[in-house]
């Protein structure tokens, strides 16, 4: 290992770090909502499927029924989009009754 010795008339200023948010962070854009996601599964019943979204998200039964029917006959439905945070709520309350739920970014 070598030696080095720095005197002190030669002194080293350090300017400030510029760090590039944009870059940093480039997998998530904040201007795209967030979907949910329920998941068709081989336990719930159709009916129980569409009550539950329509006691969570506040749906008509008509809504409901279709976004059910997607989940059904497609494998999965988008059931709501938003924030992260409520993206994150939201996959939370379907998890908590019993539904497959995920979420992802759009686009």
């Amino acid at each position: 290992m070598r030696d080095v010795h720095i005197s002190r008339a030669s002194t080293i200023e350090a300017s400030p770090e510029v760090i590039d948010v944009a870059r940093a962070e480039e997998h998530v854009s904040f201007d795209r909502p967030w979907l949910v996601i329920v998941w068709n599964d081989p336990i719930n019943l159709m009916s129980y499927v569409t009550f539950v979204l329509q006691k969570l998200f506040g749906y008509s039964k008509e809504k409901a029924t279709k976004l059910m029917l997607d989940v059904h006959h497609k494998g999965r439905a988008v059931v709501a989009t938003g924030s992260r945070e409520r993206a994150e709520l939201d996959v939370a309350r379907l998890h908590r009754h019993g539904l497959w739920a995920t979420m992802e970014q759009s686009g």
